[in-house]
């Protein structure tokens, strides 16, 4: 079992937050990790809402979408060794898991503690887990045109600019939402939402943003001057 301060009543729901959708089995973490999405939106938003009371909406914003991004919930999954609690097919079971991956159990686990122990048992969780990403400043700014960036650095990398896909769309008229991916030639790179196509474009292009200055930070380097 993976070293959380909660113990399961369900223990279904843990085997089945550890298992991936890549064994081919009938059930799989997904419909978890849909939930623990959305719980992980709302404590997070609360918690940057309560503790930095000097941040406008788009700095608490900015910090929520670094907070919650692939490479932080990544970090925190392998900070709990929930990479060597996992089910994975055999095609993962050879390599070290990818970053998507590692996220994706991450909030599958949220989402099993959340329909096992309730709301206040996962903040508890989040905030423990997630304490640097929650309570420090932001180590860098984010790009004012995250969008222009990252048109900039595709076309230094691939000779090709970025494109967008529309991957879901929810909601009524008046307050809808979609779900957007930062695509660099053949590369998709993690979704985001947004309330209008192009502030989810905004949002993807941070996330892509993101993913590239982890992987090679010179690569991005002259953002951060």
């Amino acid at each position: 079992m993976p070293p959380i301060d909660h113990e399961f009543n369900d223990p279904h729901l843990l085997r089945l937050a550890m298992t991936h959708s890549s064994m081919g089995l009938a059930q799989s973490n997904e419909r978890l990790e849909f939930l623990g999405d959305t719980v992980l939106d709302l404590i997070v938003a609360e918690a940057l809402f309560r503790d930095h009371p000097e941040m406008d909406e788009g700095a608490l914003t900015e910090f929520k979408a670094e907070a919650v991004s692939r490479k932080s919930l990544a970090e925190a999954a392998k900070r709990l060794g929930l990479d060597e609690h996992v089910r994975v097919g055999m095609g993962l079971r050879s390599r070290v898991l990818p970053r998507s991956v590692l996220a994706n159990i991450y909030e599958a686990l949220l989402g099993a503690i959340y329909l096992d122990g309730g709301l206040e048992v996962s903040r508890a969780y989040v905030e423990a887990t997630l304490a640097k990403a929650l309570h420090e400043p932001h180590l860098r700014s984010t790009p004012v045109n995250p969008k222009q960036e990252l048109q900039q650095h595709c076309q230094k990398l691939w000779g090709t600019p970025p494109k967008y896909k529309v991957q879901e769309e929810i909601g009524r008229a008046h307050a809808r939402a979609f779900l957007v991916t930062a695509v660099c030639e053949d590369r998709e790179f993690p979704s985001a939402w947004g309330r209008t196509v192009k502030e989810a474009e905004r949002w993807a292009a941070h996330e892509a943003l993101l993913v590239l200055r982890d992987e090679d930070p010179s690569t991005l380097a002259e953002s951060d001057q």
